[in-house]
Parts: C-alpha cells; sequence; structure tokens
C-alpha cells in the first residue's frame, strides 16, 4: 500500500538534502581526542622557548657574561645552570601541556613500571657500554692515553658536580625529544591515516586504535624525533657526518627502549651516564666538546673515521657495533611490560 500523499493536490514532497554541517573554529582547534596534535606541538614549543629564551637564559646570561658556545657547556658551573634551566623549561612546558589536554603527564614518558630499577640499570650500562668503546680504540691505538689530571678531592668534586650536570643533560634531552613531542607526533601521525580511510571510504573520521597502526604512527615519530636530535647536534664544535649519524641511532635505540617500558627512565639513566663517562671519566671530545675538570687526557690517533677524530669516539666507525650491542641490551633486558603506552592510544599496543 502507497503511503497517502501528504499535499492534497496529490503532488510529493520535493525532496530536500540535510542541512550541511558546519566546520567552527572550534572543530579546527579540537578532534574527538582533544586539542589536535599539529596545535598542541606548536603550543609546547611557544611555552619552551618563551619559559628558556625570554626567562632563564636572559638571566644566566648575566651569570655567566661572555660564555658562548662549547667554553659555555664546558665550565661546570655555567653547564649546570644551563642544562638545569632546559630540564625545567621542557618540565614546566610538558605539565602545562598535559593541564591543557587534560592527560596524566606520566604518559609523556615518566610513567612505566620499576622507574628506579630501570633508570639505575641505564646508568650502569651506559658507563660499561661506553668503556668498551674507549677501550675497543685504546687497544687497537686509535686513542692514547696522556695521563691522570685529577685525583683524591679533586677528582671526587669534579666527577660528583658532572654527575649531576650530565643527569640534567641526559633527562632534558630525553624528555625534550622523546617525551611530550613523541606521544603526540605519534597522536597526529595516527590521526592522518584516519583521515586519509575517511576519505577514500567516504566515512566520517575515527579514531583507529590497531595495534599494528599504533606501531607504524610511534617509529616514524621515532624516526623523524631521532633525525631532529641529529640535527640539533649539527652546531656542536667537531660534529662529523659520521658521528651525526650516530645520533640517529642512538636515538632510536632510546625510542626501543620507551617502546618496551613505556617510560623514558632507562634511556635517561643511559644517556647520562655515557656522557659523563666521555666527558669526566676518559675526557674524550663529546660531539668535538672536551670538558674542564677531566679525569684524564687523551687524544685520537689515525683516520678520523676510525678513530673519532675531533668529534671523539662517537664519530668513530666503532659505534656503529656499539649501537647494535645497546639495541640487543635493551631486548634482552627491559621486559615487555608497559603500563603506559608510548603510543596515543586509550589502550597499550600490543607488540605481536
Amino acid at each position: 500500500m502507497n503511503p497517502a500523499p501528504a499535499d492534497p493536490s496529490g503532488a510529493p514532497e520535493p525532496v530536500t538534502d540535510p542541512a550541511p554541517a558546519h566546520f567552527t573554529v572550534i572543530d579546527l582547534l579540537f578532534g574527538a581526542d582533544g586539542l589536535r596534535a599539529p596545535w598542541g606541538i606548536l603550543l609546547f614549543h611557544i611555552l619552551r622557548i618563551v619559559l628558556l629564551g625570554y626567562c632563564a637564559f636572559p638571566f644566566l646570561a648575566k651569570l655567566f657574561p661572555g660564555m658562548t658556545g662549547a667554553t659555555l657547556f664546558s665550565k661546570p658551573a655555567s653547564m649546570l645552570t644551563y642544562e638545569g634551566a632546559a630540564l625545567l623549561a621542557v618540565a614546566a612546558a610538558t605539565w602545562l601541556m598535559a593541564k591543557i589536554e587534560r592527560r596524566p603527564v606520566a604518559v609523556f614518558g615518566l610513567g612505566g613500571n620499576h622507574r628506579l630499577r630501570n633508570f639505575l640499570a641505564g646508568l650502569a650500562w651506559g658507563g660499561a657500554l661506553l668503556s668498551l668503546l674507549v677501550f675497543s680504540l685504546r687497544a687497537t691505538g686509535l686513542l692514547v692515553f696522556d695521563g691522570r689530571l685529577l685525583s683524591g678531592r679533586s677528582a671526587l668534586r669534579y666527577g660528583s658536580i658532572w654527575l649531576i650536570g650530565f643527569l640534567f643533560v641526559g633527562m632534558f634531552e630525553e624528555y625534550l625529544f622523546r617525551g611530550y613531542l613523541q606521544f603526540t607526533l605519534a597522536r597526529m601521525i595516527r590521526d592522518i591515516f584516519g583521515w586519509f580511510r575517511s576519505y577514500a571510504s567516504g566515512t566520517p573520521a575515527a579514531p583507529l586504535l590497531t595495534p599494528r597502526l599504533d606501531a607504524f604512527s610511534f617509529w616514524i615519530a621515532a624516526l623523524l624525533l631521532s633525525c631532529y636530535f641529529s640535527l640539533d647536534h649539527t652546531t656542536n664544535p667537531g660534529e662529523s657526518p659520521l658521528g651525526l649519524v650516530a645520533v640517529v641511532l642512538i636515538g632510536l635505540v632510546f625510542s626501543l627502549s620507551l617502546w618496551r617500558t613505556g617510560s623514558l627512565w632507562w634511556a635517561m639513566g643511559f644517556h647520562a651516564s655515557w656522557d659523563w663517562a666521555q666527558s669526566f671519566l676518559y675526557g674524550v671530545a663529546d660531539s668535538g666538546s672536551v670538558v674542564d675538570g677531566r679525569l684524564y687526557a687523551t687524544h685520537p690517533v689515525g683516520r678520523p673515521i676510525l678513530s673519532g677524530g675531533l668529534t671523539g669516539p662517537e664519530g668513530s666507525f666503532f659505534i656503529v657495533p656499539i649501537v647494535a650491542l645497546i639495541a640487543a641490551v635493551v631486548l634482552l633486558t627491559l621486559p615487555r611490560t608497559r603500563a603506559l603506552t608510548p603510543v596515543a592510544s586509550t589502550e597499550p599496543p600490543s607488540l605481536d
């Protein structure tokens, strides 16, 4: 039976299209999972630059007038204060972004299980594997120890100061490159794929929470940020192309530890003790910089691609098998348990 016409004349009602949805400024700024990732990344950088460049650094420049570049970070006092200020700026910017996005700050790399144990394990492995690299160069005649420069109380004093300083360095660089930025860039990459799928299928976009896509998004973000990490090292004096490649590789290994544990604590510990052992314990160059108050004086011998030259051990080809060994240590010693996923989804992604 046909339905009765709504019009007395018998003419069917005209078919009207539904009113088009209006795209508002709110839609531009916020999506289904909160503040859109590109705006979050931009705001994070603005906050960090304001806190550091316009608040902390002008004040510190008055404390250390005339000190710039490598000289600035070779002195214990100036290095401590500048790296400490940089760490505080990143921590403050991350905390503010967590409040704005209504997320727990722990998801940006400071959560996870066994934090102290992982941090201490990272400290131990960083010093041990840097020592293996240095002794390999020494055993092959590519690195010469010229003599000991410190002893007794002076050695303890400078060793303690530099340890604190490099703890600041390790925590600052890991929290900057693999904290909020890693989480949010992975979320952005995942959302881009969601938009492409929506466009191809003609269906409304919805968050994609598949384990494979989470893994893909995480590792693309990790690669991009490891390249950014390397680019940040191009201003270091004496840095070499092989040294910059090594920075990318070690950044990916640090990302692997984040992927395994859901936190940055292992990477922070490893980064700190690796730099401390290079700069203070063995007195070798770190990206071309040699610090004051180091325990030993050393110098490289032979072709720079083998000895590292002015770059230091990180510029030697020996760094490649060492990085592979670091990755093996991560895979063999860090369990696949993540209380908080380093990928921007509501559930921890599968590793299968």
